[in-house]
Formats: structure tokens, C-alpha cells, sequence
């Protein structure tokens, strides 16, 4: 996985997630479990590292949007 940074992390409430799991589809089943809770980033594929087991995944997600059901009177 690429290093954290500053850039990554420029104000309060955003937040980087690196996701390691068995198969894609775990990890998949992961990150549509955040999205359905905060705003993050779309994903489209997993990386494999050479000689390690899984996959990993990253995404983005920004607390300061939560995401309201419809039908919520909050939304």
C-alpha cells in the first residue's frame, strides 16, 4: 500500500481505509457496509501483493456527510 500523507488527510473528518480481506468480494461487501453509513470514495479493484495472501483495498471516507435513509426526516 501507498504511505499516508497530509494530502491524503487535509481537514478534520476525512479518513483513509485500507482494507486487507480475503477475496474481493469481502472486501467489496466491506466497503459498500461504509458507503451505506458516509460518503466515500468509489472503487473498482483490489491489489494483490506478490507472495502475500488476500487482497487490499482503499477508499476515502468524509464523516462530516452522513448518509440518511430515505424516508429519514433528516434527509
Amino acid at each position: 500500500m501507498e504511505a499516508i500523507n497530509e494530502v491524503h488527510l487535509s481537514e478534520p473528518g476525512l479518513i483513509v481505509v485500507d482494507i486487507a480481506a480475503a477475496d474481493d468480494e469481502t472486501a467489496f461487501a466491506f466497503h459498500t457496509a461504509l458507503a451505506a453509513q458516509w460518503a466515500t470514495t468509489s472503487v473498482e479493484r483490489t491489489t494483490r501483493e506478490a507472495g502475500q495472501p488476500g487482497v487490499r483495498l482503499r477508499c476515502y471516507l468524509d464523516l462530516r456527510q452522513p448518509i440518511t435513509a430515505p424516508g429519514d426526516p433528516d434527509s
